[in-house]
């Protein structure tokens, strides 16, 4: 189905908009939830680029309290209202977990993209304020996952609740081998996820019967799975494919 539609996807601390025209995508931007008239550029810059077809908008939100506040804006730019995936839209991927309900959306949203792509069981592994490790069988339904505390998130703690670790940022480290400080704290929370993550895909697979395909999202997922063997593909752009798949979904089923 082509669709053109305009995505937002409300992080705990960014906004990722997309633009999909005649069911591909077209233009991806994302900006700090703290900055509110880049916001507004990039709601008015997405929208501009769907000005000669008819278009849709539809979201997903893990922060209800912003995407309350953006939604006003996005009514006001475009004139459409937002179909929230969860809300008017309902979930793409059948949810297994004992309480569906309570279920995170963009959980699950990731993991129907991927499914979309592979056909067969995965783990999607999205590396944002937190980390969530999660997994689909080969039916295409969602089982579950891990959910834990972000790189940055890590290391700010470690720079707040101690008298003396310094505020680092995010890189790969030198080595396994912290020499300093700071390489110590990136070597820590660096293997400390990857070791996470690969501990956790060894149990999934277990639970499966067989390895699943691991694909990486999120905005430190090239820092932290790039080049690593465990990994069969980084999708920066996973969740956005996710909303739009919800969205096509609906349209298809509301069509007939």
């Amino acid at each position: 189905m082509d669709i053109n539609l305009l995505c937002i996807n409300v992080g705990n601390s960014r906004l990722a908009l997309s633009v999909f025209i005649a069911g591909e995508l077209e233009w991806v931007k994302r900006v700090s939830l703290d900055q509110k008239i880049e916001i507004e550029a990039a709601i008015e810059e997405g929208w501009g680029k769907l000005s000669e077809v008819k278009a849709d908008v539809a979201g997903a939100s893990v922060n209800p309290v912003i995407h309350e506040q953006l939604e006003h804006t996005i009514v006001r730019i475009t004139g459409r209202p937002v179909q929230w995936v969860g809300r008017e839209i309902s979930l793409p991927m059948k949810v297994l977990t004992d309480a569906p309900a309570q279920t995170g959306v963009d959980r699950v949203l990731v993991m129907a993209a991927a499914y979309e792509q592979m056909h067969k069981a995965c783990v999607v592994v999205d590396a944002g304020t937190a980390v969530t490790v999660n997994l689909c069988n080969d039916a295409g339904e969602f089982l579950g996952g891990a959910i834990a505390p972000g790189a940055s998130l890590m290391l700010k703690a470690l720079h707040e609740y101690t008298a003396k670790l310094p505020d680092v940022s995010l890189a790969v480290p030198a080595g396994a081998l912290g020499r300093n400080t700071e390489q110590a704290m990136l070597s820590g929370v660096y293997n400390g996820i990857r070791g996470m993550v690969k501990e956790l895909v060894e149990g999934f697979a277990l639970e499966l019967g067989n390895w699943p395909e691991v694909i990486c999202t999120g905005g430190d997922a090239n820092v932290l799975f790039e080049g690593w063997e465990l990994t069969h593909a980084i999708s920066p752009d996973l969740a956005l494919y996710g909303i739009a798949l919800a969205y096509t979904e609906h349209q298809l089923k509301h069509d007939a």
